[in-house]
């Protein structure tokens, strides 16, 4: 992985997002690309709508607020010692960012702020991003004190695409980790051993424990949680929404659940 794009903006999750990939940027020989976007075209729309007369004055407050983020952000960065970039966009950060990754191998957004969001809290698009592109995306709890790249992976395994996505995704960096841990979480639905993952694995010279993680009368996301706190997962690789996420936001799901409370970084593909 070369191109990581961080998104920049002004919230609780800035401090997290920026060291996990300064971190990761460092272990890879990376280039950060940063991708600040303001959200102009809405605000002029909604003014020209309303009659009023202040969205100029709105925006110009926008820039500046912005610009001087920027001058904070540029400043860290002189101190990380890595490669870096900014691009400033104009419109919605869903679209603009998934435009701007077009040509980035990762993108490091924030997992959702759990219970009460305020204006502080980090835009919950973690899985829109993983699921509206074709990249990667890491998502840092907010807590994060940065990314430990070369710790301990734990990959979720269900057998499906996105899984199989995952996977794909985060071998150059499961090729870092000191140790690898697939887990299974056992389903009467899902035969065992799944060796398939741990095969392809082998085969980019990457070693990994196979585990099946009992289910005992337990949703998956806690039979899941479980297994990351005992195994001392540093960081997890996981499909995003692997049920179709229609299916997961009526009946709740793996992803849902552990985008709320997952206590490491997730590496999320589709």
């Amino acid at each position: 992985m070369k191109t990581i794009l961080l998104h920049i903006h002004d919230d609780l999750g800035a401090e997290s997002r920026l060291q996990a990939a300064c971190d990761l940027a460092r272990a890879c020989s990376a280039h950060v690309q940063c991708v600040q976007v303001t959200p102009m075209p809405e605000l002029m729309a909604a003014g020209a709508q309303d009659g009023m007369g202040y969205s100029p004055v709105i925006a110009a407050e926008l820039h500046a607020i912005d610009q001087a983020f920027r001058t904070r952000i540029e400043a860290r960065f002189v101190q990380e010692d890595v490669a870096w970039d900014w691009r400033q966009m104009e419109g919605d950060s869903l679209p603009g960012l998934l435009d701007a990754a077009k040509l980035a191998d990762l993108i490091v957004a924030s997992l959702p702020e759990g219970g009460r969001s305020s204006l502080q809290s980090p835009l919950p698009i973690a899985a829109d991003l993983a699921l509206g592109g074709r990249t990667p995306v890491l998502a840092v709890p907010l807590e994060a004190k940065g990314f430990a790249v070369t710790g301990r992976a734990l990959v979720a395994w269900d057998g499906s695409h996105p899984a199989g996505a995952a996977l794909r995704a985060a071998v150059p960096l499961l090729k870092l980790a000191e140790a690898v841990d697939i887990v299974t979480v056992e389903d009467r639905d899902t035969p065992f051993p799944a060796i398939d993952a741990p095969e392809y694995l082998a085969r980019h010279g990457i070693k990994a424990q196979l585990h099946s993680w009992p289910r005992a009368d337990r949703t998956t996301d806690i039979a899941l949680r479980e297994a990351i706190a005992t195994l001392g997962a540093d960081w997890v690789v996981m499909g995003a929404f692997g049920h179709g996420r229609w299916r997961e936001l009526i009946f709740g799901g793996v992803t849902r659940s552990l985008l709320r409370t997952a206590p490491v970084p997730l590496l999320l593909a589709h």
